[in-house]
């Protein structure tokens, strides 16, 4: 489900992106009432997907969907350039966000602290041997 969240979060970054080029510097108020719903949106979806991704994986997915979308978006409603560069990039991130899929989809319960959260695991490690401060005197 996490994989969902983070895809609808990434749908809200796009049009967040969009609509901020819109307001004019926030001059015109459908489009900056809808850069904020956008901006909540994307992040509360993002922190439901966080509840188990790793926030490394979770914010890089999100902002790389974000940003190829707004890009292809931008070039058919703004009218904005492509480029052979652009798409090269492109075809990097999209591999990049790939590989993080898979990266997470092959991973064991016990990699990073989204997967202790998730399994309930984190407030199970164990005291330090040694107290941070030793008693001076």
């Amino acid at each position: 489900m996490a994989w969902i969240y983070l895809l609808i979060a990434s749908v809200f970054e796009v049009v967040f992106a969009l609509a901020t080029n819109a307001t004019h510097g926030f001059t015109e108020l459908g489009p900056s009432l809808l850069t904020a719903a956008a901006a909540a949106g994307g992040i509360f979806f993002l922190s439901l997907a966080l509840k188990t991704l790793d926030v490394g994986v979770g914010y890089t997915v999100w902002t790389g969907i974000g940003s190829v979308g707004t890009v292809v978006l931008g070039t058919v409603i703004f009218d904005e350039s492509m480029n052979a560069g652009k798409v090269v990039a492109f075809v990097l991130i999209i591999g990049g966000v790939l590989g993080l899929k898979l990266a997470d989809r092959f991973g064991t319960a016990a990699d990073g602290p989204a997967a202790a959260r998730a399994t309930g695991r984190a407030s199970e490690q164990p005291a330090s041997p040694t107290p941070r401060h030793q008693p001076v005197g």
